[in-house]
């Protein structure tokens, strides 16, 4: 089982989503060793200066998850994740059908490729704007299904959906869940289908993706490690 053989420390990725490479930096200085797992993503790849960032945290020590969401015809994003081979990067994103995963996944060489399935940021409305005319959880499932079938490591998946994942689809999947909020405090945003902490593994997560809760805190690192102590309440040993 996958899950069994995460360090509890390294379930926590931080979405370092800031203006730039400077910016980044001073903020995982900051952060220091309460953070092990970054992810990087549209806003700071825009902002130049990306790989040299992504470099200076492997030569740190950090995990990195690229996500940049790859959504493209199927050879533009196999050549696009062959670029990230051999750079110490731990995930990538795509988005996109069965060609576009199981290109991704054939090009990802030491990459662990994550399918998007449902956005957080969208609930049934969006859906029916977007045109899907299923449930979120029917499409969340069927996703996660073919993400495996083409081979990809894992998905990107609200932890709302991870229960149904983990019953419905091989356990070897790894889940990462975005849109963790505090339970007793969960601010008016753009994430919709959140969860909190222990939610969000109770229900199956391997690791959670944690944003503003953590870089709109007064004290980062505080919040990055209060967070780190639950997840060592939930895996202590790990």
């Amino acid at each position: 089982m996958v899950r069994a053989a995460i360090p509890a420390r390294e379930r926590l990725i931080f979405a370092l989503d800031v203006a730039d490479a400077d910016a980044a930096r001073r903020l995982s200085d900051t952060l220091g060793d309460a953070v092990v797992f970054y992810k990087l993503g549209l806003e700071l790849a825009t902002s130049g200066g990306y790989f040299e960032l992504l470099d200076w945290l492997v030569g740190r020590g950090k995990r990195v998850f690229v996500d940049l969401k790859f959504f493209d015809v199927p050879a533009t994003v196999a050549a696009a994740v062959r670029n990230l081979r051999n750079r110490g990067i731990t995930f990538a994103t795509v988005h996109g059908n069965q060609a576009i995963m199981e290109a991704a996944a054939a090009a990802a060489g030491d990459v662990g490729i994550l399918a998007v399935t449902v956005l957080t940021s969208l609930d049934r409305g969006d859906l029916d704007d977007l045109g899907f005319a299923c449930d979120v959880e029917r499409l969340v499932l069927s996703r996660a299904r073919r993400a495996l079938e083409a081979g990809c490591a894992g998905v990107v998946s609200s932890g709302l959906e991870t229960k149904l994942l983990r019953a419905g689809v091989d356990d070897r999947l790894i889940v990462v869940t975005p849109g963790i909020r505090p339970v007793e405090n969960r601010p008016a945003d753009d994430q919709k289908r959140v969860v909190s902490v222990d939610e969000a593994f109770a229900n199956g997560a391997d690791y959670i993706v944690v944003g503003r809760p953590i870089r709109a805190a007064a004290d980062p690192r505080a919040a990055a490690e209060a967070i780190q102590a639950a997840i060592g309440r939930i895996f202590p040993g790990g």
